[in-house]
């Protein structure tokens, strides 16, 4: 089964990542368009010296899948050309991709003096100059205009800060953004654009909408959504260094052609991308046959290790994301108080169930902040986070809190305050195989412990709907998230995307109550708190109250964390090189939002070996 995405549910669904989001800022200048080298890739024809990516990625081919570039379809039409997932970057270019741990942005589309304004309230977005479409014509203000005209009516994200925002020449485009937030800009910025001359009639019904300010439940923006979603386009009109060949396309494989017009392609050093389709059991044989180049799939232990005999590198990016135990407190009020919660925490070996879980990609929480340890320095004072309890293994501490709270051991079972044994069934999604050798560790460590665990495995959608209907005692679920740099997310998913915040009654997920009292920051309202952590003129503004969010959660552990996923993505030396070494920045960038590889083939540093 494929861990092909970062288990956050916060945008997307697990087996379907559509890396759709991301941003970065270093001059990514190119020249005059010319063909990559040689390798020893080649396209199969007499004298030919194509240079070929090869790659795996899950995506559906027509008639399920079709070729609409417009972000937000995904919600009504299974698309083909945004669902290749991070490569759909090489076709549709965005604005600019983001370098997560220098924290600036990779520009693309959208050049090196477009700003935001000291206040946060203004992002000035300047199309670069000597841009064009495969059609030939030049990419203009017009396109991300009539981009974001539409992005309004497909719910996309940037509208949750995004006020108004006008085309002020045919280079630029001002937008007003009403909540200042460092997610805006990185929101706005990753949008692929696309063109005017296919959308431009669905941006002109769009535009009155947008101005008069009609509510996205509105029926006319329904109905406009409704149509840009039925929209099939047969053919692909792109801004990337490559195209997508349609008539390439079949239930097992598709191709990327290179684009000569794009701005970037000279410093790309391919020529071609092919891509097979299929989850991880049907790429796994291919990587051994060395057809493919670089995988993205959360790959078992076994196969790791086979993929290493064969010569590949295992490049392990954070996730920034990764399993939670989830609590159903309707069911279990013997832990709503948080030092049952605790004592689970101190009772666990979390590095024991990430090594049983992912190897060496499943890698204990450290801090249990709510974030991952990887960036809890770059929003937390080392003063701040040497408040955070790290809940090192400690069974004695654990043992201490239960019997505080009423809990009584009796022989080796813990009995709860009601005089009951302790026994629970424990929900997971039997389709993640990474979840579920960690649910299957989690219940022998607290078998150990006292804690009887029945097992319940369930297919992914199944779970999910489980979880959002409360149809659990306690479950696996997740915490952190993949999809962007910025620190609030990570915190929604388990406060509001599997609780009361965002979903429709009657369904309450966890139902976490919100109001809480804490000994370190006193009385909080969680769901002010989370929304504060994402918002701020600039990072620095955000750190404070992401600080204050973090303490609270790891005082309160709403969800116990278990361990954060670390990619294990195989790509091969002997076909590509360029690669970066272990620890190099590039590599900090999650798979799964602002790809490593994307920006080091614009950058003209991977080649062929």
């Amino acid at each position: 089964m494929s861990n092909e995405e970062s288990q956050s549910g916060l945008d997307l669904p697990r087996r379907r990542v559509l890396q759709l989001f991301g941003a970065g800022s270093i001059a990514a200048t190119a020249a005059a368009c010319s063909k990559g080298g040689t390798s020893s890739k080649g396209d199969g024809k007499s004298g030919g010296a194509s240079t070929t990516f090869t790659a795996g990625y899950p995506y559906d081919a027509p008639p399920k899948g079709n070729f609409n570039p417009l972000e937000g379809v995904l919600e009504s039409v299974l698309n083909t050309l945004n669902g290749i997932g991070y490569l759909c970057d090489y076709v549709m270019l965005p604005g600019a991709m983001y370098l997560w741990k220098e924290q600036k942005y990779f520009n693309l589309i959208a050049d090196e003096s477009s700003s935001l304004s000291a206040d946060g309230k203004t992002l000035t977005y300047k199309v670069r100059q000597g841009m064009t479409w495969t059609d030939g014509k030049a990419i203009t203000a017009k396109d991300v205009y009539t981009t974001f005209l539409c992005g309004y009516v497909m719910l996309r994200p940037a509208f949750n800060y995004i006020d108004t925002f006008e085309q002020t020449d045919d280079m630029t485009v001002v937008f007003h953004i009403g909540t200042p937030a460092p997610i805006a800009q990185y929101y706005i910025f990753r949008d692929h654009i696309v063109p005017d001359a296919m959308f431009g009639t669905y941006a002109k019904t769009a535009e009155p909408l947008v101005k008069a300010k009609k509510p996205q439940t509105d029926k006319a923006v329904v109905a406009l959504n409704k149509t840009l979603s039925a929209f099939k386009p047969t053919t692909v009109v792109s801004s990337g260094p490559f195209t997508l060949d349609t008539n390439t396309v079949t239930s097992n494989q598709l191709t990327l052609s290179k684009n000569d017009k794009c701005y970037f392609a000279s410093k790309v050093q391919f020529d071609k991308v092919q891509l097979y389709q299929g989850e991880t059991e049907a790429v796994t044989p291919l990587l051994l046959q060395k057809k493919i180049d670089y995988a993205t799939h959360g790959f078992p232990v076994a196969s790791e290790k086979e993929f290493v005999k064969k010569g590949f590198r295992i490049i392990r990016p954070p996730v920034y994301s990764g399993p939670a135990i989830y609590f159903s407190y309707d069911k279990v009020p013997e832990f709503s108080d948080k030092r049952a919660r605790q004592a689970l925490a101190y009772a666990l070996d979390r590095d024991q169930n990430g090594t049983v879980g992912e190897g060496a990609s499943g890698i204990g929480v450290k801090l249990m902040a709510g974030i991952s340890d990887n960036v809890v320095p770059t929003w937390m004072s080392s003063a701040d986070q040497a408040k955070l309890n790290k809940y090192e293994r400690n069974t004695q501490k654990a043992t201490e809190l239960l019997t505080a709270v009423g809990w009584k051991k009796q022989g080796n079972k813990w009995h709860k305050p009601n005089g009951k044994e302790a026994s629970y069934e424990l929900l997971f999604p039997s389709d993640y195989a990474d979840w579920s050798a960690a649910a299957t560790n989690l219940a022998s460590q607290l078998k150990a412990f006292g804690i009887d665990i029945i097992l319940k495995g369930e297919q992914s959608v199944q779970w999910g709907n489980d979880l959002r209907d409360s149809k659990f005692t306690l479950s696996i679920g997740g915490w952190g998230s993949s999809s962007n740099p910025f620190p609030g997310d990570s915190f929604r998913q388990p406060l509001f995307v599997w609780n009361t915040p965002e979903l429709v009654a009657p369904q309450k997920g966890i139902d976490f109550p919100l109001n809480q009292t804490t000994d370190i920051v006193g009385k909080v309202d969680l769901q002010k708190v989370v929304v504060a952590a994402g918002l701020g003129a600039n990072t620095d503004a955000l750190k404070a109250n992401t600080t204050t969010a973090a303490l609270a959660f790891n005082e309160l552990l709403p969800v116990v964390p278990l361990w954060e996923r670390y990619g294990n993505n195989p790509a091969l030396p002997s076909a590509v090189a360029g690669y970066p070494p272990d620890g190099d920045p590039i590599l900090s960038n999650s798979p799964y939002a602002d790809n490593f590889t994307t920006i080091l083939t614009f950058q003209g540093i991977l080649k062929p070996a």
